[in-house]
């Protein structure tokens, strides 16, 4: 019985590594910082930095959900449902719950740059009202705010594979490693 179990835990987690193809006893090898085709998963520091500078110059409101996404390197998701609660001023920290945990509640606490903090509360300060830190800073759809980051990419001229949501977090992550994180 317990093997029963176990087997069928196992399928459940290859299965999506499974559907695209990959080999059953390495489902997931083709994860990695390339696409089959080539192409980089992740933005250059140039083009990370062409990103942020496209950001500031969106309306206030996706201002701020962009520049969350370059500092934090959350999924789209999480950072749409990040509240004022969720902001960490005085420690610099932003909380951010993790949604991928099945049930489990897993919150990474990301530190972030004090300027952004600041850009955050004065544009979202309706937010920060003690009656409001449980509200969402951002009420869009997740397929809108996906749009919408799309949109800033194209507006900093990047186009490739890396140019979304997705694209950020896996910048994330190699910038953090060549910064010695």
């Amino acid at each position: 019985m317990r093997t029963g179990r176990l087997n069928k835990m196992r399928k459940n987690v290859y299965s999506p590594a499974l559907l695209r193809g990959a080999h059953a006893s390495r489902p997931f090898r083709d994860w990695g910082l390339h696409a089959p085709s080539g192409q980089r998963k992740y933005l250059t520091p140039h083009e990370r930095r062409r990103f942020i500078a496209a950001a500031r110059r969106q309306p206030p409101s996706l201002q701020t959900f962009c520049l969350t996404l370059a500092y934090t390197g959350c999924r789209l998701s999480e950072a749409l449902a990040l509240t004022a609660g969720d902001i960490e001023i005085e420690d610099g920290l932003v909380s951010i719950r993790c949604l991928k945990k099945r049930g489990r509640l897993v919150v990474r606490q990301v530190p972030v740059p004090p300027a952004f903090l600041q850009l955050l509360e004065r544009m979202h300060s309706d937010a920060f009202r003690p009656e409001a830190l449980t509200r969402r800073l951002w009420r869009w759809r997740r397929t809108r705010a996906w749009q919408l980051v799309k949109e800033v990419m194209r507006a900093a001229q990047i186009y490739q594979t890396a140019a979304s949501p997705k694209g950020l977090r896996h910048t994330f992550g190699t910038h953090a490693i060549l910064s010695g994180v």
